[in-house]
């Protein structure tokens, strides 16, 4: 589905694909598509339901926006991937990520698709750190966060403040390389640690984020420094895997 374009800042990075993975979320996306279309971004959009239990496919159905329906289950990580793969085959030239929880405002897509014209960055990652609020559930959530910042910006050799933000621009070839190789366990952090190593480039941009529509995060407060250390354990054996010299920056990509 095609929304209204305000096409003069996106048209330079090319066609433009919107994703956003859902798992039950048929409360927050008549708001979210609403807000989508009120933001003239120029972009198509594609909602991919990861096996959701609820109405969301119904609910996306009867608002007419186009649907990858997964046969189950998958998890996020697998998700996003199948919006990777949907933008090789559509020939597009960027995509933007954002949850389909309501958490990522659409109005604040602009800032990414700015941030992406200003750097040389082959992704652009939407930060709720850094911008006039932060929007952090609890404490111990922060201090796992940045705990977790502070680890991968070593490893990446730059630096990276919310790490686990799934408000993404994605340009071309970078998006070709994920949708074969995607980390699916952690993907946000891992993907960033991936993606140095592979020759990419990142960048963060602060934007505002917002309490989610519907549904509970996952994680909970002590589960966070759980979290935290599962992913730094995740990211050092990610060290071990050989660099894909096929789609290195610069590679062929065929």
């Amino acid at each position: 589905m095609e929304f209204e374009p305000n096409a003069t800042p996106v048209a330079t990075l090319g066609r433009g694909l919107l994703i956003v993975p859902c798992y039950n979320e048929a409360l927050s996306i008549p708001r979210l598509a609403e807000e989508i279309k009120d933001a003239h971004l120029g972009l198509d959009l594609l909602l991919i339901n990861d096996g959701s239990s609820d109405e969301t496919v119904r609910v996306a159905q009867s608002l007419g926006l186009s649907l990858i329906d997964l046969p189950c289950n998958l998890g996020v990580g697998h998700a996003v991937q199948a919006g990777f793969q949907y933008a090789v085959n559509q020939g597009y030239d960027f995509l933007v990520r954002i949850d389909g929880d309501g958490q990522h405002p659409p109005s604040e897509i602009h800032k990414i698709i700015a941030g992406a014209l200003d750097a040389d960055a082959d992704l652009v990652v939407g930060s709720r750190f850094g911008g006039e609020q932060t929007l952090v559930s609890t404490r111990m959530r922060y201090l796992g966060a940045r705990a977790l910042a502070g680890f991968l910006s070593v490893i990446c050799q730059s630096k990276i403040s919310d790490p686990t933000s799934g408000f993404w621009l994605v340009k071309k070839p970078l998006f070709s390389y994920f949708a074969r190789e995607f980390p699916t366990d952690y993907p946000e952090p891992e993907a960033l640690a991936i993606l140095r190593r592979q020759g990419y480039a990142f960048t963060e941009v602060p934007v505002q984020f917002r309490v989610r529509e519907a549904g509970e995060s996952s994680i909970k407060s002590w589960g966070t420094i759980y979290y935290a250390l599962k992913v730094g354990l995740a990211l050092v054996v990610d060290r071990l895997r050989p660099v894909n010299r096929r789609f290195a920056k610069g590679g062929s990509h065929d």
